[in-house]
């Protein structure tokens, strides 16, 4: 079914085939030596006889990918995630690997694909420059994550046999302990901030572990606030979308999946739109409850904002969102970010991003409740609970050691056992001094031991004559 031919120095295994429109190839493969070709051609001849040969496919990575994004992303990704990936692959997969055949990629292949990626700069986007040289272990995680997603159908679409990247070594993801601000540092950030947007969205932040997607995207029929609510202790908020910028191709491609509210941009000539959309997961949609002083914060903005609508009118666009623009227009990300870093310099804080107001939230909530994991990821929305142990594991660390110092308060301190010896083993030696004083003043005594003496001599004697014989 499959023969070689040796051609100078290398050697080819020649066999035939039927390709999709049902005609009839041949088709020759090089190896380097006799062995690998004797190699190969018995799995091709074992392929075609139990009908799991490959047909020999000479498409590109590059031209597959797009296929891929179009068989299966536009059905399985929402605009967010599809405009991230569809970067990926134009930014590190298809410029380093994409002119390759994607029947010729193997595992080494796919190991050197990583390496490159690890001596590979970060594209610089909306002229943000990066903070590492080279791609981060995370970044290439989740590079290596598509790429393994889309050759897994290429499996399954039978244009390979395996995935070569399901095995591959990849750098060591190591989680940082993260740059936070402390309770201090939120509650002078809160006294110095005179911009109410960014007052607002801080509170929430750190209130409520929310993402500044979900802040900004809360509307207010979300936010229960009656005062028998918060008379209560039942104040809450619901969060059940998240407000984002996305490309229109991404929203036509998808059929506006997932897609709540579209803005309608101020300038038509945009190529992006703002719009509400639903949360990545399922576990992002979450009820989180409020403290009394916060849902009181929002109660006066809430009466702030409706004294504004009076006063401007037809012309304030109202979409019911809680952070929004004086005219009542969504407000953007880069705007609380802008005030942020403001505050940040006038308020001399540490330089931390905004989104680690959610990060000291979290370990705030975990040092209260004493590491109880379920009911603070239940705020964050975190879909995993490994992902709060891996990142925070520091604080739960800290709970361990004061477990060590209750342990001592509540037993060891009871009494003062921090005087207290171990107790002296006992000494098996026999003082033979003292029994040869007693054996002389106490002739029984000595009598009994002799006694005692030859009894075991005998019974020693016969157990060594039994075992001699054994033998």
């Amino acid at each position: 079914m499959a023969s070689i031919i040796k051609r100078k120095k290398a050697y080819s295994v020649i066999y035939n085939y039927t390709d999709e429109d049902g005609n009839k190839r041949q088709k020759w493969e090089t190896w380097h030596t006799y062995k690998e070709a004797q190699k190969r051609k018995a799995e091709i001849e074992n392929q075609l006889n139990n009908g799991t040969f490959i047909i020999p496919n000479s498409q590109i990575i590059s031209e597959f990918m797009y296929e891929f994004v179009c068989l299966y992303g536009e059905k399985k990704w929402g605009v967010s995630t599809y405009n991230a990936n569809c970067a990926l692959i134009a930014n590190y997969i298809n410029p380093i690997i994409g002119d390759l055949k994607v029947q010729d990629v193997t595992t080494r292949v796919a190991d050197s694909f990583v390496q490159t990626l690890q001596k590979t700069k970060p594209v610089v986007r909306r002229n943000i420059q990066p903070k590492r040289e080279f791609l981060s272990p995370q970044n290439i995680e989740k590079i290596v994550k598509l790429v393994s997603c889309a050759f897994k159908q290429a499996v399954r679409w039978e244009i390979i046999a395996k995935n070569p990247f399901e095995n591959i070594i990849m750098p060591r993801v190591e989680y940082t302990k993260r740059d936070i601000w402390t309770t201090e540092d939120i509650r002078k950030a809160l006294e110095c901030c005179t911009d109410t947007k960014l007052y607002i969205a801080m509170n929430l932040a750190f209130a409520c572990s929310l993402r500044i997607g979900e802040i900004l995207g809360l509307t207010w029929d979300n936010v229960h606030i009656s005062d028998e609510e918060i008379a209560s202790d039942n104040a809450y908020i619901y969060i059940d979308k998240e407000l984002t910028r996305a490309t229109k191709r991404s929203i036509e491609v998808l059929n506006k999946k997932d897609i709540i509210y579209i803005f309608k941009p101020i300038m038509g000539n945009t190529n992006t739109r703002i719009i509400l959309k639903k949360p990545k997961t399922n576990s992002s949609i979450r009820k989180v409850w409020l403290p009394k002083t916060v849902a009181y914060i929002l109660k006066e903005w809430k009466k702030s904002q409706d004294e504004i609508k009076e006063f401007l009118g037809d012309e304030y666009q109202d979409f019911n969102l809680v952070v929004a623009l004086a005219n009542g227009r969504p407000c953007e990300n880069r705007v609380i970010e802008k005030e942020f870093l403001k505050l940040k310099k006038e308020a001399d804080l540490p330089n931390v991003v905004f989104h680690s107001l959610r990060h000291s939230s979290t370990t705030y909530k975990l040092k209260l409740n004493h590491g109880d994991l379920k009911a603070t990821q239940g705020d964050t929305g975190h879909s995993q609970i490994n992902m709060i142990t891996d990142i925070y594991a520091h604080i739960l660390d800290e709970d361990r050691k004061i477990n060590a110092q209750k342990f001592e308060s509540a037993f060891y301190s009871k009494v003062d056992l921090r005087e207290v010896k171990p107790p002296a083993e006992k000494n098996n030696e026999i003082d033979l001094i003292n029994l040869i004083e007693q054996l002389k003043t106490s002739p029984e005594l000595a009598t009994s031991l002799a006694g005692i003496l030859a009894n075991i001599t005998q019974e020693g004697g016969k157990f060594a004559n039994r075992s001699i014989s054994k033998f």
